[in-house]
């Protein structure tokens, strides 16, 4: 007899891009594809080759930012649940690291838990562009568990000189201005502000936005910063989530891939191929909207794609130029598509091979 599992939904969410503020604008420029990319204004660029990033104007320090999105996201919650909530944190490190000994990240994730009542800091993640969603598989299977009744997942990064210059230093960044994920004629990513918060409870607890119905984790071991060509750990990550949700590949209805408009856009599409076999549902990647948020990339595209499932349309892959053969999948583009199915999957892919996929359903 198969054991009864909790299941795991999320009952809050809060996100600031340069798309914007809140929930609604992330939704609004996803699906209108208004891409957000301009030149970086908040520090000198003037020695770079690249001068562009999607940045949002009226920025404070990245933990003001995460204190408003953390007290938007739980605004459901009383002052006892906020005070027995653990917080789980997605983080590049701190913004003073190098000035102070005392700029750890612990302290800055301690820092943020006792500003917002929260009952302290359960772990904090530092591995580069799956912290998010490394965060929110490892909150959801605490609380399938029942090793905790509810946790906060925040993840955060806001573009700064030093990234930016060793992402410029190593021709990462694209030179014309654009992120054109899957596309012909890419040349390379953007960087983008990414500041995300959720609330995960199980499906009992309360009104439930999106459930996370399944995730999965996985390692190439092929290179330090190149993913495997062939896909292989991508499509191990996304194949557990699919085994861990119960779900038969052909009942996703949406990807949001984690194409940056980088060379690993075709080792992508190899894994959702690999994946997905026929049933080949529709991708986007909305970095190109928002950019690449690094260690808050995995967070805020998981918010844009429950926001999208909930309105029942799948963000706009933009910047597309023309039909990359290496880059063969069923792209969302010209316009936002309707959602076919509740499901929908959001991959990521970091440095050193780490690969993860999230299931989310719509409710």
């Amino acid at each position: 007899m198969t054991e009864p599992r909790t299941r795991v939904g999320i009952t809050g969410l809060a996100a600031t891009s340069a798309l914007g503020r809140g929930t609604q604008a992330q939704l609004a420029g996803a699906l209108a594809g208004a891409a957000a990319f301009g030149p970086v204004r908040r520090f000198d660029t003037g020695r770079r080759r690249v001068t562009a990033a999607a940045t949002l104007p009226d920025a404070s320090s990245l933990a003001d930012e995460l204190a408003e999105v953390v007290s938007e996201a739980c605004a459901g919650l009383g002052a006892t649940e906020r005070a027995e909530t653990p917080l789980l944190l997605g983080l590049h490190g701190h913004p003073d690291a190098g000035r102070s000994p005392e700029a750890t990240t612990a302290a800055f994730a301690g820092e943020l838990a006792q500003r917002s009542g929260l009952a302290g800091v359960a772990r904090v993640y530092t591995c580069a562009c799956v912290s998010g969603s490394t965060a929110v598989a490892d909150a959801a299977a605490r609380i399938r568990s029942g090793r905790s009744e509810r946790v906060v997942v925040a993840a955060g990064y806001l573009v700064e000189p030093d990234q930016f210059a060793l992402f410029d230093a190593g021709r990462a960044l694209a030179a014309d201005g654009a992120a054109r994920p899957f596309s012909a004629g890419r040349d390379g990513l953007l960087l983008g502000d990414a500041v995300s918060a959720v609330v995960l409870e199980p499906v009992a607890a309360r009104e439930v936005l999106a459930e996370v119905a399944g995730w999965g984790r996985a390692g190439d071991a092929h290179h330090v910063v190149r993913p495997d060509p062939d896909g292989h750990g991508l499509a191990r990550a996304i194949t557990a989530a699919l085994r861990r949700g119960r779900i038969r590949p052909d009942e996703v209805g949406y990807v949001n891939a984690n194409a940056s408009g980088a060379d690993g856009d075709s080792a992508e599409a190899v894994a959702l191929r690999r994946a997905f076999g026929a049933a080949r549902p529709p991708v986007s990647s909305t970095k190109s909207v928002h950019g690449h948020g690094l260690e808050g990339s995995g967070l805020l595209e998981l918010v844009i794609t429950v926001l999208g499932l909930r309105a029942g349309k799948l963000p706009v892959n933009v910047g597309h130029l023309g039909p990359d053969p290496a880059c063969d999948v069923d792209l969302v583009l010209d316009g936002p598509r309707r959602a076919a199915s509740p499901y929908a999957v959001s991959v990521n892919a970091a440095f050193g091979g780490a690969n993860t996929a999230l299931l989310v359903r719509a409710t």
